[in-house]
């Protein structure tokens, strides 16, 4: 064996002045000449600061490019078949049920990448961390364009914030950095278009990039509703924004809803672990956005993965966190004629695209917790720009304070802000190195996680370090009594050692307690075979293709099993099906050739032989029996 109307007196006072902390709409305008810009032009030296600002992301980040591949790394690259040919691409494109998730851009980055460099995780580092020193410029452009203050401050605490590391430093989570690139392109022209509606192209060029970030994932369908935010917080929301919109809204349900399909009948996001109801997933949702708004705040003892919470409907302290969420927004919304509409609308951003990983919508991350660092990626900005905006006008409301004196008291604060969150991200890309450093620090930070205990003893086992396998094995247990997972790697621990009895005992209990664990199965099928019980190991391997029929190593088991018990036409055709599955599969051919030469089927096992050397010409064993029966 992968979150009161305000007074007549306020209003009146807010139409007469202005605030200049957070942009303002002008009446009559349909674009984007919003009042209040920042007090200092960073644009005036716009190439530097941009340099400076990816310089910054390039030394931060440099622990990830000494990184190698971890979790889920060998699903999306270093096991991933569809990378090694042009058939291969083509099934990126038009087999939804090829890989783990219908993301094809992402698929197609992994396939020219690999012709660059091959399995060599250095250049699939290099081109993540590319792709997020791309976003924090785009950020900057984006806010800019929406005249936010402090748009180069929420572009550095963008880029540098530590909780960005695990969708950096993890190359199967290009999802995220690749489809934010797009998502960001498609926001920014899109405001251009905006801000001249006679340049159409400005309005096709930003559909199409919207459509190449749901190909990269399809979170990124939650841009329209972002859109509206901004259009009401600019004061340009009007009926024609929505004919500008439709087609986003259409496209965007449109690939989501392959998604959620996917996710439950692809990837397996279904069972217990998921039955929740829906005032459970409200109440999830909530204490998420608090979560997430916590690590953003204060981001230390970031983790892989969090615990899992228990949420219970009856209890009362469940519901702190949706009525504190709900004062906030209808405080922030109520008074927005005196606070200007950005605060909120930056509320409402990061609300609406953290929504599809807030527990709405089954995926399977919920198996072992609620809340990712990377399922905020995108939403980060709102909070983040928030807080330089504020930040900003602070510095410039200082009293008895020249302006210069000011621009270099915003300077030092960004430098040290800076400073301080690039140390942070160059500390958690450290966690990211390689597989045993990331399940170590995972399980130091969060005990309870059973998944994490299950892939750290699955590697101290492969290296024979059976005890410190075995006790986390029980860690696993301990955390969650009914994992199957654990059982059968209990298993696996036990059959390593020879204990064929107690081997059989945890694969059946694993078997038994988890009907889809069709890995179980076919390891129960082995030790019984082992201990030649040959036709309780039959109805076994039967048993792991019922589970999961695409499972070759259990139909060539099963061929061996038939094969041995003299039920010949059977085991030829369970050979056949599992070579039919996967067609590289060589100790298949291998047992298949030897069962025909065997059966005195000497041309049928000739056949089968230059089937073999046809992927494996240099195949010692398959020259060695041609030329035996030749």
């Amino acid at each position: 064996m992968r979150a009161s109307k305000a007074s007549t007196a306020v209003a009146k006072h807010a139409s007469t002045k202005r605030r200049e902390d957070l942009p303002r709409p002008r009446k009559g305008t349909g674009n984007s000449q919003e009042t209040g810009s920042s007090r200092w032009d960073w644009g005036k030296s716009g190439a530097a600061l941009g340099l400076l600002l990816v310089s910054a992301v390039l030394v931060a980040y440099l622990p990830a490019l000494h990184a190698g591949f971890i979790w889920d790394d060998d699903d999306y690259v270093t096991r991933n078949e569809t990378l090694r040919s042009v058939a291969g691409l083509f099934r990126i494109w038009f087999e939804p049920r090829a890989l783990p998730q219908y993301y094809p851009l992402v698929h197609t980055t992994y396939w020219l990448e690999y012709r660059l460099w091959g399995l060599q995780p250095l250049g699939y580092h290099l081109v993540n961390v590319a792709l997020h020193a791309t976003n924090s410029l785009l950020v900057w452009l984006v806010l800019r364009t929406l005249r936010v203050p402090g748009a180069y401050g929420a572009a550095f605490l963008f880029a540098l914030h530590a909780v960005q590391v695990e969708s950096v430093a993890w190359i199967t989570e290009r999802k995220n950095t690749l489809s934010g690139l797009f998502f960001l392109t498609s926001a920014w022209l899109y405001l251009r278009f905006r801000a001249d509606s006679r340049r159409p192209a400005l309005y096709a060029a930003s559909v199409a990039a919207f459509v190449a970030a749901l190909l990269s994932k399809t979170v990124t369908a939650t841009l329209p509703l972002t859109l509206v935010v901004l259009e009401w917080a600019k004061g340009t929301l009007e009926r024609r924004v929505a004919w500008y919109l439709a087609p986003f809204f259409l496209l965007g349900a449109a690939l989501a809803s392959v998604t959620v399909v996917l996710e439950r009948a692809h990837v397996g996001a279904v069972g217990a672990d998921w039955d929740l109801t829906f005032l459970q997933r409200v109440l999830i949702a909530s204490r998420a956005v608090w979560f997430y708004l916590a690590s953003l705040a204060f981001p230390v003892n970031l983790t892989f993965i969090y615990p899992r919470w228990e949420i219970s409907a009856g209890d009362p302290l469940a519901y702190v966190p949706l009525v504190g969420g709900s004062i906030v927004a209808v405080v922030l919304l109520a008074r927005s004629s005196r606070l200007g509409r950005w605060p909120f609308a930056a509320g409402a951003y990061f609300v609406l695209t953290l929504a599809p990983a807030l527990g709405f919508v089954n995926v399977f991350p919920m198996r072992y917790s609620f809340v990712a660092d990377h399922f905020q990626y995108l939403a980060s900005i709102g909070p983040l720009a928030l807080a330089a905006a504020l930040a900003e006008r602070a510095v410039g409301h200082l009293p008895n304070t020249s302006r210069p004196t000011k621009v270099r008291i915003a300077a030092s604060l960004l430098l040290l802000t800076a400073g301080a969150l690039g140390i942070l991200t160059w500390r958690q890309c450290g966690i990211y190195h390689d597989l045993e450093t990331l399940w170590r620090d995972t399980v130091a930070k969060n005990p309870r996680a059973w998944m994490a205990h299950n892939n750290l003893g699955l590697l101290l086992l492969e290296r024979g370090n059976l005890s410190e396998a075995e006790h986390h094995f029980r860690q696993a247990l301990e955390a969650k009594p009914n994992d199957s997972f654990a059982m059968n790697n209990l298993g696996l621990l036990e059959a390593q050692r020879g204990n064929l009895a107690e081997a059989i005992g945890w694969f059946q209990k694993a078997a038994q307690i988890d009907p889809g664990h069709a890995e179980a199965a076919n390891n129960l099928g082995n030790a019984l075979a082992q201990s030649g019980e040959l036709q309780k190991a039959e109805v076994a391997f039967r048993e792991a293709v019922r589970r999961k029929p695409s499972f070759a190593d259990a139909w060539n088991n099963l061929a061996n099993v038939l094969a041995m018990q003299g039920k010949s036409r059977e085991a030829e055709q369970a050979y056949e099906q599992s070579l039919t599955l996967d067609p590289k599969y060589v100790a298949a051919y291998l047992n298949y050739a030897k069962f025909l030469l065997a059966a005195g089927e000497t041309a049928k096992a000739q056949a089968v032989l230059r089937r073999l050397q046809q992927i494996d010409p240099a195949n010692s064993e398959a020259l060695r029996l041609l030329g035996n029966n030749t």
